[in-house]
């Protein structure tokens, strides 16, 4: 029996699902994030629970406090939490390194930001780059896919324009496709429309949602918009750190 064929004295373990079982892009349990501000000790997060599945557009909604960019920022591995289980992808992020998790975040995770993020004298398809700018790829490779992610958000007429030639909306469709680059599992995205017209906004979570059927990534959203929502396949509310509905 070869090495490529040799499985059946393979421990199943929690990384290795059972063949046909669909495991979780982001599995949660017990996660607590703890603040001490002089002899208080602020609770952002308590007990959550929660998993999201492959293919899922997943909108975290609540008033400010509510704990939904803290949870927002620990899938993200840019805060960890008190205690409680995290896995992203199947990872444990409780059990490796700071630049483990660094690469798991390149590897797996887009981002989107509510102001954009954008460098503002590159042009759209330059910040579209811009996370594998410095990475050993074919320049021509990169820069056609680049341009392919801008004519899917429908800006194949702005590749050359620089942020500040551009409107909200634009640069937050730049931005999306910034996300989308390094071929994510999971766009994780805060008020991802809290700085756009409604009308603009609409457009912006369409395309959100569009994500996740046309190219199967996984989106988890914080937001106070009722679109958001609205176009989300589950909705999570959360009030004082809790998961609440």
């Amino acid at each position: 029996m070869t090495a490529l064929d040799d499985t059946t004295d393979v421990p199943l373990t929690e990384e290795t699902p059972t063949a046909g079982a669909t495991a979780p892009v982001i599995e949660i349990s017990d996660v607590w994030k703890l603040h001490k501000l002089g002899d208080e000790v602020v609770k952002a997060l308590v007990a959550v629970e929660l998993q999201v599945m492959p293919g899922e557009f997943v909108c975290l909604m609540g008033p400010s406090g509510s704990g939904k960019s803290t949870l927002l920022n620990i899938m993200g591995g840019l805060d960890r939490p008190t205690k409680g289980l995290v896995k992203v992808a199947g990872q444990d992020t409780g059990k490796i390194s700071e630049s483990q998790f660094a690469a798991l975040r390149h590897d797996t995770i887009g981002f989107i930001f509510q102001s954009y993020n954008l460098i503002p004298f590159l042009s759209a398809v330059e910040n579209v780059e811009l996370p594998l700018m410095f990475e050993p790829y074919d320049r021509k490779a990169l820069r056609k896919r680049a341009t392919e992610l801008l004519e899917l958000v429908g800006l194949s007429h702005r590749i050359n324009h620089q942020p500040t030639k551009m409107s909200g909306g634009e640069q937050q469709r730049t931005a999306i496709a910034r996300s989308l680059i390094s071929d994510p599992t999971l766009v994780l995205a805060d008020e991802p429309t809290a700085n756009l017209d409604h009308r603009t906004g609409e457009t912006v979570v369409r395309m959100l949602r569009d994500l996740c059927s046309t190219l199967g990534v996984t989106v988890v959203a914080s937001t106070h918009d009722p679109t958001v929502a609205d176009e989300a396949s589950r909705v999570i509310r959360m009030k004082d750190g809790q998961i609440v509905q």
